[in-house]
């Protein structure tokens, strides 16, 4: 199936989530008249309508007809995030117009190409955005659907320069989206319990990583964190291939070291083919190097060479709101990160704690979802102990309704860390004001991310006071 055969507008619900906007940029450099609806505007869906997208931020129920077209020339594109009470949803459905799930679309499009899919709980943004920066600086070219904006290319969307280019994509397992691809190389990072309000439980998240394995092409290739890999084995007429920070896997790190006034690290990369050169990450953070082996593991596979590699991983700066130095004057430095789940919390802490062992941190956390906050309480406890101050916000609902008894407070009381505290967005300030931290970390998920701007200014006022 051709997903633009037949059809000379689409029209997305949900069009400000980071995957659906890809999806709508996409449509509209093929030259379709793109529009959508979203609850509320943000810096993406303001890049949207700059470049000539229509959003609207109402309910328009049965009034969408305009904005929406004719439904035997529109495609309907819904975001699983979308309550099924929506007023818009039910008049499309009620009146005939094809919908599709992002995950479906985004299948349509990948699925005849040759793919990378990035698959895992935590990583796979950083990941393909790393695979992306690589291959696009290779003769090989490739186009990407990301789940983040990635600093080098300052889109969540980069498009191939010719056809036959390899496409990286992000495979998300939420609502198990990723059963719908059938990449020609499939990376799995981590199968931590996750989304357990979809799964169930454990079990059941890993066996959807199994089934995004076994939909891999045949011919192809999984390449899977080495302590994941016996999970996946035998993998009939598919190849299996594992990476790791460091040890015996086909794919890992010699000589790794951080330099001390850098804070980078550097490390030759072993492969198949032996040894590369010494190469210098500029990305910070331990769990990135792991991250940067996969990445460099998957191009390897992809057809880059050792030194397309290393030049490809020296010049990735990064994605928005993963590791996100915002600040650094040495005295006081602040990082925004993505950071939702107890692993990538841990991670994300301990890495900095390794590259600045001498300075206090002081932790922002905003929960994520009633429901994860509920089924992991007691390891967001533990993670965030590894705080020298920890400062919990209110629970970002998203999508849910709130749960009785579950609110910042249970958290805070499976916490050791003395200096813990529940506050609100507006004690913030005061309190970083009266505390003045050595190093600031905000983590979440939620809308957060909104208050980055405005932390940045005032570390840069404090510093010139």
């Amino acid at each position: 199936m051709n997903v633009t055969e037949h059809i000379n507008r689409v029209y997305f619900l949900g069009i400000g989530g980071i995957g659906m906007s890809a999806l709508a940029r996409w449509f509209h450099h093929q030259g379709l008249a793109v529009a959508g609806y979203d609850r509320t505007p943000t810096r993406l869906t303001t890049e949207l309508e700059k470049e000539g997208i229509a959003i609207h931020y109402t309910d328009l129920g049965e009034n969408v007809f305009p904005l929406a077209g004719d439904a035997a020339t529109t495609l309907v594109v819904v975001t699983p995030a979308l309550p099924p009470d929506h007023g818009e949803w039910i008049w499309l459905r009620d009146h005939g117009y094809p919908i599709l799930k992002r995950s479906r679309v985004l299948g349509l499009i990948c699925n005849p190409a040759r793919t990378i899919a990035v698959a895992g709980t935590h990583g796979k943004t950083t990941v393909s955005a790393m695979i992306a920066t690589i291959l696009k600086n290779t003769p090989r070219g490739c186009g990407a659907f990301l789940g983040g904006i990635a600093k080098n290319f300052g889109s969540n969307l980069l498009l191939p320069a010719s056809p036959g280019e390899w496409i990286v994509t992000e495979a998300d397992e939420y609502d198990r989206s990723f059963l719908q691809l059938t990449p020609e190389i499939a990376v799995i990072t981590y199968m931590d319990a996750d989304h357990l309000d979809i799964y169930g439980n454990a079990e059941d998240v890993k066996s959807s990583f199994k089934a995004f394995a076994a939909g891999i092409k045949p011919g192809g290739t999984l390449l899977v964190r080495h302590e994941l890999a016996a999970h996946f084995s035998p993998l009939p007429d598919r190849n299996i291939l594992t990476y790791a920070l460091e040890g015996d896997a086909g794919f890992a790190t010699r000589e790794l070291t951080l330099d001390p006034v850098s804070r980078c690290y550097s490390f030759r990369l072993h492969t198949p083919a032996g040894n590369t050169p010494r190469m210098t990450m500029a990305y910070p953070g331990l769990h990135n190097v792991e991250n940067g082996v996969a990445a460099a593991a998957a191009a390897f596979l992809a057809g880059a060479s050792h030194e397309e590699i290393c030049r490809g991983l020296k010049t990735y700066t990064g994605v928005s709101r993963r590791f996100d130095i915002r600040f650094n004057n040495n005295r006081q430095i602040y990082i925004d990160d993505y950071a939702h789940h107890p692993e990538e919390l841990k991670a994300f802490i301990s890495s900095v704690r390794k590259m600045w062992p001498a300075k206090k941190i002081t932790g922002i956390f905003q929960p994520h979802l009633y429901s994860r906050t509920r089924d992991f309480a007691p390891e967001f406890a533990h993670s965030l102990d590894l705080l020298d101050t920890a400062l919990i916000l209110p629970i970002y609902p998203a999508r849910e309704h709130p749960i009785p008894g579950v609110d910042p407070q249970l958290i805070l009381r499976g916490m050791t860390l003395t200096d813990k505290h529940q506050a609100e967005k507006e004690e913030i300030l005061p309190f970083l004001h009266a505390h003045q931290p050595e190093i600031l970390l905000t983590m979440g998920a939620g809308d957060i991310e909104l208050m980055a701007d405005d932390l940045t200014a005032f570390l840069i006022n404090e510093e010139n006071h």
